[in-house]
């Protein structure tokens, strides 16, 4: 049996065991999220009428005086009765629908010490905004992993991934480093996640700091060069963290951002190598403060291991960032 979920003005149908905001985003309407797990609570929303099943919310995300106040993780809850739910911030307004499509392997290639890059092409466009993430099914199982999208919305029918190597990972280690080959086909399921640029014409143009720690730099990449087609001489300052450099990519095509956008500046950092004489040490967030005396105004932009991440946002606001300027994306392992 079906039941519907509303949500604002907008009613959509939910399978029996569809959960709530898998339903919601394929519909094309807008509801908070970031992990998709159940792990950070982007989706919470209040059931103010009807009723759901938790299923597998963690506690520690989902509080039982939570669930006992009407509130449920959209992620994870599975409708038993028709419900009303409310939600903060834009839930209910159109967005670029979720899908499920074929995509084939187009290149796979090293880029830096456990990092590879991979090129899905698809049969048909993909919408969505960049800095978006999809999901990759590691075939045979039920697996899904996560990955940033690199590209601008633009180039929408071949799909950029970086892919760092996790020991023992089923989608990294016994999968894509594994013998993952050209010409494989790959199912992919996207866009998610609500770590993105708003739309040009909400867009204030103003300065932006973008910090990532290892493939963290993915989405970055595509939100600085959507920000820079919009205003090439705009100010971003993307720091890019890494333990050595090694770890280190696309420097030539960073080369060539800040040769043509005179306002671009990139600023790799390494934090395992205090003794390099060609890139600054330490930490990217350490190196933001040294850097700017005043981010009043500016948008900050984080993306990486939760600590880095943690970090960033302290950093921000010792620099008068205002508090909704500042976006997150935390990379969590899969085991978590």
């Amino acid at each position: 049996m079906s039941f519907t979920a509303t949500v604002g003005r907008r009613e959509v149908p939910c399978g029996q065991d569809q959960p709530m905001l898998d339903a919601f985003l394929r519909a094309g309407v807008w509801m908070p999220n970031s992990c998709n797990q159940g792990t950070c609570g982007t989706c919470k929303v209040r059931v103010v009428d009807g009723a759901v099943d938790h299923r597998d919310s963690p506690a520690d995300t989902l509080t039982d005086d939570e669930r006992a106040a009407g509130l449920a993780l959209a992620c994870q809850a599975r409708l038993r009765s028709n419900v009303v739910v409310e939600t903060a911030g834009g839930a209910g307004r159109a967005t670029h629908p979720l899908r499920d499509l074929a995509a084939t392997v187009r290149e796979i290639q090293d880029i830096a010490r456990d990092t590879r890059r991979l090129r899905l092409g698809l049969s048909e466009p993909l919408a969505f905004h960049a800095g978006q993430y999809v999901e990759l099914t590691v075939p045979g199982t039920g697996v899904r992993r996560q990955y940033s999208l690199v590209n601008t919305a633009e180039e929408d029918k071949v799909l950029e991934l970086h892919v760092r190597l996790v020991p023992g990972g089923a989608a990294t280690e016994q999968w894509i480093f594994a013998g993952l080959a050209v010409g494989e086909q790959v199912q992919v399921t996207g866009p998610l996640g609500d770590f993105f640029l708003p739309p040009a014409d909400e867009d204030d143009g103003g300065p932006m700091v973008l910090i990532g720690g290892g493939t963290g730099l993915a989405p970055l990449i595509g939100l600085a060069r959507t920000a820079l087609s919009r205003d090439p001489a705009r100010e971003i300052r993307l720091y890019h963290g890494v333990r050595g450099a090694a770890d280190l990519y696309d420097l030539d095509l960073m080369a060539e951002l800040a040769d043509s956008c005179p306002g671009f500046t990139f600023l790799p950092v390494l934090s395992h190598e205090p003794e390099s004489s060609t890139y600054r040490t330490g930490f990217p967030t350490d190196c933001f403060l040294e850097d700017v005396r005043s981010a009043r105004g500016w948008s900050g932009w984080l993306c990486g291991p939760p600590p880095m991440v943690d970090a960033g946002v302290k950093a921000f606001k010792r620099r008068r960032m205002a508090p909704r300027m500042i976006h997150r994306e935390n990379f969590t392992p899969a085991a978590t």
